[in-house]
Order: C-alpha cells, then structure tokens, then sequence
C-alpha cells in the first residue's frame, strides 16, 4: 500500500511541478507506454512547452490538447513528436490525427488542479485521524452547477425535513418532506449568481446545515452548452471537469473525475483530482 501511495504521491507532485511552467499545451489522454524529453509517464494535464519531444511507443498513444486555440493532437505510436508554438509535428510520413474544439482553459487552473491533487495525495499517504463524517452530503461548499441540485445526506432512515433559505433572508424561500436521503430541488425556485443554506431536519432535530452558491446565468448556460454525453470522448469529459473545477463548483467536478478514474483505472491521477 505504501508504495502505490509513494508511487502515486510522485506522479501528482510531478504534475502540479510541471503545471507550474509557461506551458502552451497540455497532455489530455494516455494510453500505453508514452515518455516526454525521456521521462516515461507523463502525467495526465501536465503541461508542455515548445520543443519538448514526445515519444510514442508502438501500440500506444497520447493527446495533447493547445491552451490558447482548443486544438487537440492524437498522436498514434509507434512514433516522435515535437512540440511547436500551434502544432505538432511527427516524424513519421502520416501526421497526427487532429480535431478543432471549442473547449478552453488556463494555466492557473492547471496549476490548481495538480497543486490540489498533490496535497491530497500527501495528506493520505501520511496518514490522518479519523472523524466523524458529515450528514450533508451535497452540496456543501462552493458552486453548484444548476439550478435544480440535487440535495443529498446520509445516515437518516427516516423522513426528513428540508429547508431552503437565501442567505440575508429571515424567511425560508421553500420547506419539504423528503425520503431516501436526497431531494430535487423544484425549478424556478432558484436564480443565478445567489448564496443559499439549506438544513436537514429529523423529528424536530436539526441534523446537518451547509451553504451553497449557484452559478452565474452565463456560466450555467455555458455548463449545459458544453455538458457532454456519456458516451462523449474521454477528452471531452476530462475537460468537462476541468471547467467545472475552474468555474467553483469543485464538489460536481470531483464527481466527474471519480466517474472518470472509475473507467480509467490505468490513470492514477484522476482518483487524486477526485479527492
């Protein structure tokens, strides 16, 4: 166990290093053995810079996506590549496969993803006391990504009571009855851009209370604009989170990357960006 942690704490700390640097383009897909200026095992979102040398082994592959123009480069072993300020370039006779998308994102927000990932990893690998988990579930800090979340908690058996109030309010904005531990929450209850609490009462007994904040109206339109399917490609879903992460709604975006380390179990790095 200590070494897969051992193992796994290097590969977070060697992403968020290198998310550190000016990069233009970052890696959004791997697959078999794939090695960067000799290094094997490029990490998952790491960044590169212009000149560095990609070597792809023979049934294997990697995509590297460009931060600035959303470009993303599927490069096919066996083969080298060289990274350009707008392209990729390969040394064998059929270049890369290419595709155009819409999707963008920042060097900061790289940088946060692994710097996160890499003080989770650490706090688990050293070991920390157990506590006593939270009945709210969800959502329970940050940003949520819709207008009808999904309010969840654990532990109550019984019917529960909710409560729903904007924060600066006196009055509660809505009040139900819910079973099975989770409630939806009706439309045109919340607006855009608003801090809310919510609690969960059990017989009388308030058991658990949390705060959330929608999103803006632009940015919610932008989430189910770019909203992929399930059957979506995996970069597209990996940049999907990453959004999510950038935008604040940090608990919907460790829900992505738990769905995404669950289908790929040979990318340690995504149960880390879940944590």
């Amino acid at each position: 166990m200590k070494t897969i942690q051992h193992t796994l704490l290097a590969i977070v700390l060697a992403a968020a290093s290198t998310a550190l640097a000016d990069g233009i383009a970052f890696i959004t897909n791997i697959k078999g053995d794939i090695s960067v200026d000799g290094n094997m095992r490029p990490v998952l979102l790491s960044e590169l810079t212009r000149g560095q040398k990609i070597v792809v082994a023979r049934n294997s592959e990697a995509s590297v996506m460009y931060i600035q123009t959303g470009k993303e480069y599927v490069l096919p072993g066996p083969a080298d590549y060289t990274v350009k300020d707008t392209e990729i370039s390969g040394s064998v006779a059929m270049p890369p496969r290419t595709r155009d998308t819409a999707w963008r994102t920042t060097n900061k927000v790289l940088a946060q993803v692994g710097q996160t990932s890499a003080a989770s990893v650490r706090m688990r690998s050293i070991g920390k006391p157990k506590v006593e988990e939270p009945v709210l579930v969800f959502p329970t800090q940050g940003a949520v990504a819709s207008l009808q979340p999904t309010l969840r908690w654990r532990g109550q058996a019984a019917k529960a009571d909710v409560m729903i109030m904007a924060v600066g309010h006196e009055k509660p904005l809505h009040q139900a009855r819910a079973a099975s531990g989770n409630y939806r929450v009706p439309a045109g209850l919340l607006v855009p851009d608003t801090e809310y609490l919510w609690t969960v009462t059990v017989a009388g007994n308030e058991v658990g209370a949390g705060k959330f904040r929608t999103l803006s109206a632009d940015a919610l339109a932008q989430v189910e604009q770019r909203r992929p399917s399930d059957r979506a490609q995996f970069s597209d879903r990996l940049l999907f989170a990453l959004m999510l992460q950038e935008m604040g709604a940090v608990q919907e975006a460790r829900e992505s990357w738990a769905r995404l380390s669950q289908e790929r179990s040979d990318l340690p790095e995504l149960a880390a960006f879940a944590k």
